[in-house]
């Protein structure tokens, strides 16, 4: 035929075949599974946050095995030899550059943006969420002055700077109870008053009196003395806690946080906050299954507590 070429020796030439284009495959949903289930990790569990890592590298791999199996693809066994061919007709074959498909082109090129849209995207937000876990979250000790201002076997409202030097912001209120001594050492309880559902301010249920302010060396604290507490409540979604901080009713998932204490030349100096699982017991004989402190509305104990980060347990 007329359109049919030939080569010099006399062998028709056969067309090129087209480049057809990559067959579907399930491993970017993986890939996009893994990551998703890394960044889920990172927030709630570092358990699921490995397993994310491992299925990512697995079916990263995987994707990209499947798609650059064209490229890595062994070269077709060579044809038969032919009649000999002038020196010029080889020269010109051995001089043609290699070629790819045009979709091979397009791909490795949409992998690439993707990616790099990708880690614009991913890189701040993981920043965002890991950072803060290696920062210092250092709590100041807070001075509130003489143990003559917490009466025994009383609440106090105290209100705080927590930081120095934050004026408004750092202001911090807790709930005091002067329990005496306890083998001839001061015992009190001191609970936060953020509530363990959202954070709101609680309050105690009592009768409040006349406020004082105290100057100390962590500034101003005002002091509020609450007569026959039965318990705390939460206004914004009716949490309510017994007088030890334990839940009692409402949306909360544990019970009120605590802070540490130690006493200092006579005065009563705040320590670090913690959270609490329940307190089994009263006063000075209370028994306070502690955690490293958490937020608003995550468990430290029972089964939902795997859904977030480890708490340690404070003997």
């Amino acid at each position: 035929m007329a359109d049919e070429l030939e080569r010099p020796g006399g062998e028709p030439v056969e067309p090129e075949a087209e480049p057809h284009l990559p067959s579907p495959t399930i491993w970017p949903f993986a890939f996009a599974g893994g990551v998703a289930l890394l960044l889920v990790g990172l927030i709630i569990n570092w358990i699921l946050a490995a397993i994310g890592a491992v299925l990512l590298l697995v079916f990263g791999f995987l994707w990209i095995r499947e798609a650059t199996s064209e490229v890595r693809r062994p070269p077709a066994a060579a044809p038969p030899a032919a009649a000999p061919v002038s020196e010029l007709a080889v020269a010109e074959e051995e001089e043609e550059p290699e070629r790819y498909p045009r979709s091979v082109f397009l791909e490795m090129s949409t992998l690439g943006v993707g990616a790099l849209i990708g880690g614009i995207v991913t890189l701040p937000a993981l920043g965002f969420m890991v950072a803060p876990a290696f920062v210092g979250q250092e709590h100041d000790e807070v001075d509130l002055g003489p143990l003559a201002n917490f009466p025994k076997d009383q609440f106090v409202i105290t209100t705080f700077n927590s930081k120095k030097d934050e004026g408004s912001v750092g202001r911090r209120t807790a709930f005091i109870r002067n329990n005496g001594l306890k083998n001839d050492v001061p015992s009190f309880t001191i609970i936060s008053n953020r509530c363990a559902h959202l954070g709101c301010p609680t309050q105690p249920q009592g009768l409040p009196g006349k406020a004082k302010d105290v100057k100390g060396s962590s500034g101003t604290v005002t002091i509020i003395p609450v007569a026959s507490v039965s318990g705390f409540q939460c206004p914004c979604h009716g949490g309510a806690y017994d007088d030890e901080g334990n839940r009692t009713a409402g949306p909360p998932v544990r019970a009120l946080d605590r802070y540490e204490f130690l006493v200092r030349e006579g005065n009563l100096v705040l320590g670090k906050p913690y959270s609490v699982g329940k307190v089994i017991g009263k006063s000075a004989d209370a028994k306070i299954e502690a955690y490293r402190v958490a937020d608003p509305g995550q468990h430290v104990d029972g089964p939902e507590q795997y859904f977030y980060p480890p708490k340690v347990w404070i003997p």
